[in-house]
């Protein structure tokens, strides 16, 4: 018994970022091994279920963002306390509005994973902000890692604006050098103060962070399945893409940025394809790239 208690001791002093790459190893392999990783690659996402991501992840980074404001001030967060390097907010609230229009905050879904996920967010903030670095460690740094790849990937699969409309989650222009921020962020989170029972809670928090972005995944996969949004029905992508051509040669010149951008909010331009790949590519990509590449 002894010595498997030195041994333990002994393997949770390593720093708090790399036991953190130990304790997602198994569903890092997962996401390295499945074939939605290969299909997002291809670029096969569409705007619809781009949308529907991009809402869950208002809500996701609203509760994160509200929790951990709570505690910039408290030692077991402050230290890695980066708003304006890192906060998402603000910027998945300039895409929502594009993609929906002015009223996308009475437009865009909360499904009831997204919710669970936000309440527990909530709860860790409120509760045990020890664990809040747990959940800002495998979001924030997994989309600075992944970010860049899947802006160019989403840019291109949707045909988005050379200048960066509707891909502002992915832009941080507070960071100038992604793998020198990288190395601050993981040199304050290791030397946050914690004990060997409090390290081992953060790990098995950022396990249920994975298990909650999943669980938000499913959910969203059964709104794309249904083929409705907000409860109207998704008209079949196809159609929308050759009644845009039709209109064209109808009425004279493309329609003008504004007329497009429209068009864009309301439809989708890709052919339909699971949700579950594209959001598990995003989550298993952004996140393990995280918590796969640190050691770069």
């Amino acid at each position: 018994m002894e010595t498997s208690q030195t041994h333990s001791s002994e393997s949770m002093s390593k720093d708090l970022s790399e036991l953190m790459k130990e304790a997602t190893k198994e569903v890092h392999e997962q996401a390295e091994n499945t074939p939605f990783m290969k299909n997002f690659q291809k670029g096969q996402v569409s705007l619809h279920e781009f949308k529907l991501v991009t809402a869950s992840l208002y809500f996701i980074y609203s509760a994160l963002e509200e929790e951990i404001e709570r505690n910039k001030d408290n030692p077991v967060y402050a230290p890695v306390y980066f708003p304006a390097e890192l906060h998402r907010k603000a910027a998945l609230e300039k895409d929502l509005e594009y993609f929906y229009g002015s009223n996308w905050r009475e437009e865009i879904p909360c499904p009831e994973a997204t919710q669970k996920y936000v309440e527990r967010l909530h709860y860790v903030g409120k509760n045990h902000p020890e664990l809040l670095v747990a959940h800002a460690y495998t979001r924030y740094l997994g989309d600075l890692s992944g970010g860049q790849v899947l802006k160019k990937i989403a840019q291109k699969a949707l045909q988005l604006p050379s200048t960066g409309e509707g891909l502002a989650f992915f832009t941080f222009d507070g960071v100038s050098n992604a793998t020198k921020f990288k190395q601050l962020y993981r040199s304050r989170m290791n030397a946050l103060e914690m004990d060997l029972d409090t390290k081992k809670r953060v790990l098995e928090e950022a396990k249920k962070a994975f298990l909650l972005n999943i669980q938000v995944f499913e959910a969203l996969q059964e709104l794309v399945s249904k083929g409705q949004e907000n409860g109207y029905p998704v008209q079949p992508k196809a159609e929308l893409r050759t009644r845009s051509v039709n209109k064209s040669y109808e009425h004279g010149p493309a329609p003008g940025k504004e007329s497009e951008r429209t068009n864009r909010r309301h439809t989708d331009m890709m052919p339909t394809t699971p949700l579950l790949r594209w959001i598990l590519a995003l989550s298993f990509l952004a996140t393990t790239v995280a918590v796969g590449l640190f050691a770069m």
